[in-house]
């Protein structure tokens, strides 16, 4: 669906409370593809808007405006094709500003943070003039974050670990405006990068007031492993900054311009698609389903649960991809055989090719599906369709066989027959009715057992012309008669043989279909596998960096606090590495 504008995604409602705007949740809806989610948070009046609209390579779009006033309420969204990745949707998330005095609501803009952390990949932190002790202070919602997002339903809060919190976070963009500072320390040039890192640097003492300043520093080197920093220049005369909107790059400053576009570059280049714990990939369905999800836990005064949140999408998820797979089963076997086929093999084959396509849909698009429950149900669905146009196949094929017959028979003159020597000539007919129907194409797999109930609806026929025939002896009569029901043995016969066989090849058709599924499964398995076993290692080395990070800073006892977490995450990796008991429940 095409934005050439914003639509307010989260909102507030008459009651102060937060809720999904159903025209957002209709645009995210339509995208079936990944999605990379960029935030931006910050005090109100910091210019974030502007960033956001230059990354939409437009001027306007969300809204600037120019006074004192906070111009963004709730979180807007807008959705562009990404402009490096094929296949891929950037979403844009601009946040109401923290810290309106207007507003006078700490919660809410804690509340704000918490769902742009929760629904981006990356996040980006605006800020004026430098990062300073202040400016680090007031990113006090970073440290209220574990009070507004659990990860486990059923741990308590100080039993989570900030590793865990990692598996879901994004990364972490420090955008510093109206930067006028040179970037040096110690007599060198540095980069901004290295500016952000000095500045979460830990403060050392034992006070309550430098516990109270490390807080949210520990926060965000703990939650924001990945890191970037960008500042800009004022982009240009302040008399000018009231219609920024409307100025050219040609209108700016060079530098701003410049450090901009580095931003942007930076932003497309490197955030990556939002995943979700196990590096499940996001879509723009799945982003919905989860904004929904969050605001009514905060709307129903519930902490939201991470682990909660993805098994509710995990549900609905799995339900549309069992549904969506049974009907591309179903619509391909509809396109792809024209009914009735002459063998079961022909109509076996293409079964065959359609269920993998099936499959195939359902394992790109499902996840968490524990004990494969749902699989089965899409496997149940599949195998009710293929025994639904089995039967369809067989009823028409006998419809067109009897219709067949029944023409054929119709040059019968039955009468003609009750005469002395007519059974010879009526045999003759018959046998030739018979060979025509045989040389007919297109009858299908019921082609002799339509002939076998026909035929024996006409036996009586059969039985009263031989009596009728006075040129026969009795004994001739008794032959004929023996020769007739052997002729029905025949065709019963053949057709317990045909039976058979086709029995035979649905019994090989539900065989290959479980090696299919397995075969599939397994792969999926093993692909599940690996991106856990990268999450485990992406995590272990965070904390790994982290604690040397903290030794070389001369917090050692921090750093042997660490030495837990990092057991526990080098257990997963081991576990995650050996497939974790993969197992098959099929």
């Amino acid at each position: 669906m095409a934005m050439d504008k914003p639509v307010c995604l989260i909102e507030n409602t008459s009651q102060d409370e937060l809720q999904v705007n159903q025209e957002a949740l209709n645009i995210l809806s339509s995208i079936k593809q990944p999605v990379v989610v960029v935030a931006i948070v910050g005090m109100y009046r910091t210019g974030k808007s502007y960033l956001m609209n230059r990354l939409t390579g437009k001027r306007t779009g969300f809204s600037l405006g120019s006074t004192i006033q906070s111009e963004t309420k709730g979180i807007w969204m807008w959705c562009v094709p990404h402009p490096c990745k094929n296949n891929c949707t950037l979403v844009l998330l601009d946040t109401e500003g923290l810290g309106d005095v207007e507003k006078g609501d700490q919660t809410h803009d804690t509340w704000i943070f918490a769902l742009a952390v929760l629904l981006s990949s990356t996040f980006v932190y605006n800020s004026m003039g430098t990062i300073n002790n202040e400016a680090v202070m007031s990113l006090h919602y970073v440290t209220e974050l574990t009070e507004h997002i659990k990860v486990k339903s059923s741990r308590e809060k100080e039993e989570e670990t900030s590793s865990e919190y990692v598996r879901f976070f994004p990364s972490f963009v420090w955008a510093v405006r109206d930067f006028t500072l040179e970037l040096e320390l110690n007599g060198r040039t540095i980069t901004a990068d290295e500016y952000l890192e000095n500045s979460l640097k830990l403060l050392k003492g034992h006070s309550k007031q430098i516990a109270f300043s490390n807080a949210p520093r520990e926060c965000i080197r703990s939650y924001f492993p990945s890191r970037k920093c960008f500042v800009f220049d004022q982009p240009a005369p302040k008399e000018k900054l009231k219609v920024i909107e409307q100025l050219s790059d040609a209108d700016l400053e060079p530098a701003f311009v410049k450090q901009t576009s580095d931003f942007c570059n930076y932003i497309f280049n490197h955030s990556k698609e939002k995943t979700i714990t196990g590096g499940f990939t996001v879509t723009g369905t799945m982003l919905g389903n989860l904004a929904v999800t969050y605001a009514d836990a905060i709307r129903s005064g519930q902490v939201p649960c991470l682990e909660n949140a993805v098994l509710a999408l995990s549900q609905i998820e799995n339900s549309a991809a069992v549904e969506k797979s049974h009907a591309l089963y179903r619509q391909l076997l509809g396109e792809r055989v024209k009914l009735p086929t002459e063998t079961q093999e022909e109509l076996s084959s293409v079964h065959e090719g359609c269920l993998k396509e099936a499959l195939q849909l359902f394992m790109a698009r499902s996840f968490k599906d524990k004990d494969q429950l749902f699989q089965k149900d899409l496997m149940e669905r599949i195998k009710e369709e293929y025994d639904r146009k089995c039967q369809e196949n067989a009823d028409l094929s006998r419809k067109h066989c009897i219709t067949l017959l029944q023409q054929l028979w119709e040059s019968l003159d039955q009468e003609s027959f009750m005469r002395p020597g007519g059974y010879a000539d009526y045999r003759v007919q018959v046998d030739s009715i018979i060979q025509q129907y045989r040389n007919a194409p297109g009858k299908g797999i019921q082609a002799e057992y339509a002939l076998e109930i026909f035929m024996k609806d006409k036996n009586d026929l059969g039985l009263s012309i031989l009596k009728a025939d006075k040129n026969l002896t009795e004994q001739q009569k008794k032959l004929e008669e023996e020769k007739a029901n052997a002729e029905m043995a025949r065709f019963k016969a053949e057709v317990a043989r045909k039976e058979q066989e086709d029995m035979a090849k649905r019994l090989e058709d539900a065989e290959k279909a479980h090696r299919e599924n397995e075969r599939q499964l397994l792969e999926k398995m093993e692909k599940d596998q690996k991106a856990a076993f990268e999450e485990h290692s992406r995590v272990l080395d965070q904390r790994l960096k982290e604690q040397k990070a903290l030794m070389m800073e001369g917090f050692e006892s921090k750093a042997r606090l660490m030495e837990a977490q990092i057991q526990s995450l080098r257990s997963d990796l081991a576990a995650a590495r050996s497939g974790g008991g993969i197992c098959v429940l099929l």
